[in-house]
């Protein structure tokens, strides 16, 4: 007995190559774009440890908790690492990596993460990436949670290293991801000694066996499962419309946000600001003395389908996050989550406008 998720007919290699074509449109980039066989860090350490080494200067920006991860990898390489952390209640400015190159002119790697899942911001990179044009610095970017909820564009902004991965927004599978490469960050790996070779890190091994080759052969076999979810979700969101989906993100997020401040109960937005909101998740502080992740166990009891989720490691005592990417950017889950998290506050004895809040939220919806 055959069986569709068994019974897998080995993915050619022109196969593969369409994929990447359709990710590079989904990209609107001429760069080389590789997809990995694997969750978004293996190209996010592999771009790192591809590009950075002793003689490297980084500026790496810390919105979130990958950024910090980021210059751990960057020290690790030997790199001088010169952190510019802001509260992760807000983004990053321009106007702030402008006066990081100012005192630190050196500088020749920026890292930044786009959009921040885990804590709800999101950072202008548009702006950024000309500030870094300007000084001349390679530009890496992590947009694995920003893909496919607000425009991604490696070419107009100057990035050299632009990374994605299926599991947010693209709605796909979480065991493969992608990376845009750009001739120059080819280059500074080509001439760097301590960059990735015959390894699964390695960018280099598959420009030299599957791009210069042509893309004929590929270096080994694919994961079909994982090639045919993200060859998926690329052509469901060719169908509905890659404006279509950012503005069903963008709309899921005003409303969460809207919803959550009419909601009462001593809800408020974690990140402070609405332009520096990510339309890809909402987080909420919760209310003085009430731990995050209690509010969420008793949300998740009524529902545990419910897009809800607390704060990692010290964040669970005061954030929740309303994930609305994928098929959980809709009117729905938006309403699910509010309604939740207003019964679980009321059964604290919180004084909550459930109903208010659903309004607030439609209102909101555009």
């Amino acid at each position: 007995m055959t069986h569709p998720f068994l019974d897998l007919a080995p993915l050619s290699a022109a196969r593969f190559a369409s994929v990447e074509d359709r990710v590079a449109r989904l990209l609107d980039t001429r760069q080389d774009v590789v997809i990995t066989q694997g969750e978004a860090l293996l190209p996010l350490e592999g771009a790192i440890r591809g590009t950075a080494g002793p003689g490297t200067t980084a500026l790496n920006v810390i919105t979130g908790p990958y950024g910090q991860t980021f210059g751990d990898w960057l020290r690790d390489c030997g790199a001088t690492v010169i952190d510019l952390a802001v509260p992760f209640h807000t983004a990053v400015t321009a106007a702030q990596i402008r006066e990081a190159f100012a005192a630190h002119p050196e500088i020749g790697f920026v890292s930044l993460v786009h959009a921040e899942a885990a804590t709800g911001n999101t950072n202008p990179v548009a702006e950024i990436g000309e500030v870094v044009k300007e000084h001349g610095a390679l530009f890496y970017l992590d947009a694995v949670a920003s893909v496919g909820a607000e425009p991604v564009l490696p070419d107009a902004w100057g990035v050299d290293l632009c990374v994605i991965g299926a599991q947010k927004a693209m709605g796909g599978p979480a065991g493969v991801s992608a990376v845009s490469v750009s001739e120059r960050a080819w280059a500074v790996m080509a001439a760097n000694p301590g960059a990735p070779r015959r390894s699964y890190l390695s960018l280099l091994d598959w420009k030299q066996r599957w791009i210069d080759g042509g893309r004929t052969v590929l270096p080994h076999a694919p994961a079909q499962l994982e090639m045919l979810g993200l060859e998926a979700c690329v052509a469901r969101i060719e169908a509905e419309g890659l404006d279509t989906v950012m503005a069903r993100h963008a709309s899921a997020a005003a409303a969460t946000r809207a919803g959550a401040l009419a909601l009462g109960g001593g809800l408020t937005p974690y990140v402070r600001e609405a332009r520096d909101a990510a339309p890809v998740a909402t987080t909420l502080r919760t209310p003085p003395g009430v731990p995050a992740s209690e509010l969420v166990a008793r949300a998740l009891a009524a529902d545990p389908a419910l897009p809800l989720a607390a704060g990692g490691g010290a964040l669970a005592g005061e954030m929740i996050r309303v994930n609305h990417y994928g098929a959980e950017a809709t009117p729905g889950a938006v309403r699910g989550a509010l309604v939740a998290l207003g019964a679980a506050l009321a059964e604290r004895g919180a004084d909550v406008d459930v109903l208010g809040a659903l309004r607030a939220a439609e209102n909101s919806w555009k």
